[in-house]
């Protein structure tokens, strides 16, 4: 384990001992890529509050995690797919599933395509043509690509097969690719990943570094 893995775990275990700057470190790594996660659930106008939502939950609760930087990723996705559905729950509305995700649970993509792009973020003109793909699809996109979990931990999160996740991301980028206008549905020839430079920084009421870290320390003190 090596680079930005390495100083996320060491981050990781820094936070969970106390250390506040830790703690940004971590949320500045993983809050871009988790709230694009989070968009392409429940929509533009929700995505920060549940986002914000979710890691006051992970300030809470991060004492009683244990793990690399990868299971972290995994773990802080659940989080925020669990706050989520309980908005889409609470709003009286859906997902839009798309298929029946028990076609992919025995057929493994021909190769990784998803791995390809494993630590890509996406525009707002990606994650608009992600939403359009069947929720199976698009979470595998946004958990492999955007988030950069491995197959084994999406899954995890998912609750489903690794091979489910492996299938469902590269019929995901292939479906990518021909919405951007590559009728070979070929995902590196129409630019689907060199589609996905870095997010923009979160905006409005998104909770910050700073509150996370003041509710964390809260938490502590009251614990």
């Amino acid at each position: 384990m090596l680079g930005d893995d390495a100083e996320l775990t060491a981050a990781v275990l820094a936070a969970q001992d106390g250390d506040e700057t830790a703690f940004r470190t971590v949320y500045r790594a993983v809050h871009p890529r988790l709230l694009g996660y989070v968009r392409t659930l429940v929509g533009e106008p929700d995505a920060e509050d549940v986002a914000s939502e979710a890691w006051l939950q992970i300030a809470r609760d991060l004492e009683r995690f244990s793990g690399d930087a990868d299971r972290f990723r995994g773990w802080a996705a659940r989080i925020a797919r669990n706050r989520a559905l309980d908005h889409i729950r609470m709003r009286g509305r859906r997902p839009a599933i798309g298929g029946d995700e028990t076609e992919l649970t025995g057929k493994a993509a021909e190769s990784d395509t998803a791995g390809e792009a494993i630590e890509a973020l996406t525009t707002d003109r990606t994650l608009s043509l992600i939403a359009r793909l069947p929720q199976d699809q698009a979470e595998a996109v946004v958990l492999r690509v955007v988030v950069g979990l491995d197959a084994n931990t999406a899954a995890e999160t998912l609750g489903k097969r690794a091979g489910a996740v492996r299938t469902a991301a590269h019929r995901g980028l292939k479906r990518l690719a021909e919405l951007l206008g590559d009728p070979s549905g070929d995902p590196e020839s129409a630019g689907v990943l060199d589609a996905l430079p870095p997010q923009r920084e979160p905006r409005g009421r998104a909770v910050t570094s700073a509150s996370v870290t003041h509710t964390r320390a809260r938490t502590q003190k009251d614990m």
